[in-house]
């Protein structure tokens, strides 16, 4: 097959690509670094000549088009996940969420749960057997393509090739339309840790041991604990996780990780999706020891409990006395999703040697500067519970470390009062003590 004649025939202009999307479509961008710019922009400037256009995606890293410039009202935005900036287009009436969990959200396409008329994605450049590396982004994205009635991809040089378990590329064979564009790849700026961050960090480094499988999230608390880490005496450790940010990079560098020791993948490294600093995407770049793989393996508690020795580290918003967890919303106002969370909880729970945190600071401080404690005694104002409080992990805060698994109502509410804020300890004690929940010969 002459896969350089093929490519020819199926490439357009990104405004020509634009033109396949129908009143009423559901349009699939994929997710974080996968998304579309080129195309976006183009569908954009038919804002007005279409109608009831839905599009979605999930983290996005960069001003979505259709969401900024839509006069005419033709496009919805939905999401799986927010980002900061999917957070500011929900909280404005722009986009709405998308509940689910993690290892389902390439079931939800297959099932026809969620329909897709047009698939857009961006891959990097075809290679000489006519496939296209989906990069930074495997997660669900095959799913996603095999529901699509038109495949569309965005071909990016600055997309790194990244090879998989499986589903890691589309061959042009099945593909109905190309189009290209050279916009860098978004990338993202790691928070610095806190000091608060830190003292998080360091009630967890006494869990993670040589040889350990780490799973970790994205922010201040995850770039403290790597830091930590990397000073550490700590080695042979492995890599399982959804997300590869920046501070999986920083242990690689240090020689933290090795994956020798891991039960499952030994020797590799696995994620999902990505996204980081442009080092990070080139560290990435025809890596042979690190793989990406779907979602529906990298988050099914079936897998994760192979690994043993699992470390679990998330972060969460807030949680009540008797141990429900919020980690997506501030009432009902939607902050992140639930991602992994869940999964990797359930997972770990299930490995042999595993263990699940949740961490977060004592208290957060509102706009008008009164602060307030992140352990409440009931939730009340409509915030999402995203773990139960049946599977409720190990709580971190900057005060220590609770252990809920298999504790009773008053033992979870002495522990989780005991990493409470000092300021809020006697507060929390009355009200445990009205909702039954705390004994006599509790310690105040």
């Amino acid at each position: 097959m002459d896969y350089q004649k093929l490519y020819k025939e199926k490439l357009r202009s990104p405004e020509e690509a634009a033109q396949l999307i129908k009143n009423g479509d559901w349009v699939d961008y994929s997710q974080a670094c996968s998304y579309p710019q080129a195309f976006d922009r183009a569908l954009s400037k038919r804002s007005g000549q279409l109608s009831d256009v839905n599009l979605r995606c999930a983290i996005s890293m960069v001003p979505i088009a259709t969401v900024e410039n839509d006069p005419g009202g033709s496009f919805t935005f939905n999401v799986w996940h927010c980002s900061g900036l999917d957070r500011k287009y929900v909280d404005s009436g722009k986009a709405y969420h998308i509940p689910m969990l993690f290892r389902h959200n390439g079931s939800y396409y297959r099932k026809g749960y969620a329909p897709v008329d047009a698939a857009v994605v961006t891959v990097a450049p075809m290679d000489e057997n006519g496939d296209f590396s989906y990069g930074l982004t495997n997660c669900s994205q095959q799913e996603i393509i095999d529901a699509a009635k038109t495949v569309i991809l965005e071909v990016n040089p600055n997309m790194p090739v990244v090879c998989g378990t499986e589903h890691d590329h589309i061959n042009i064979a099945d593909v109905d339309c190309l189009l290209e564009c050279d916009a860098p790849i978004p990338t993202i700026k790691s928070p610095a840790a806190s000091n608060l961050d830190r003292k998080i960090a360091e009630n967890i480094m006494p869990y993670i041991t040589n040889g350990a499988t780490l799973q970790i999230g994205i922010g201040g608390i995850p770039n403290a604990i790597g830091t930590l880490i990397a000073e550490s005496d700590v080695k042979d450790l492995g890599m399982h996780t959804e997300l590869i940010s920046d501070g999986y990079l920083d242990l690689y560098k240090a020689g933290k990780i090795t994956n020798t020791k891991k039960k499952l993948n030994r020797g590799i490294g696995i994620f999902s999706i990505c996204n980081g600093s442009r080092e990070l995407y080139d560290f990435l770049d025809h890596n042979p020891s690190i793989l990406s793989a779907p979602m529906c393996y990298v988050n099914d508690p079936a897998v994760i409990r192979e690994l043993d020795d699992f470390v679990s580290i998330n972060g969460c918003i807030a949680l009540d006395l008797y141990g429900q967890i919020s980690s997506e919303s501030s009432g009902t106002r939607q902050i992140s999703g639930t991602g992994g969370q869940v999964d990797f909880i359930t997972g770990a729970f299930e490995a042999e040697h595993g263990r699940a945190f949740l961490t977060m600071h004592s208290t957060f401080t509102d706009k008008a500067g009164t602060v307030h404690s992140r352990i409440i005694p009931r939730f009340t104002e409509g915030d999402i519970i995203t773990t139960t409080r049946t599977q409720a992990p190990f709580i971190v805060t900057e005060y220590g470390i609770a252990s809920l698994p298999g504790r009773t109502t008053w033992q979870r509410a002495e522990e989780l009062i005991n990493i409470a804020h000092p300021d809020f300890r006697e507060e929390l004690i009355s009200a445990a003590e009205k909702q039954k929940i705390w004994r006599r010969s509790n310690k105040r």
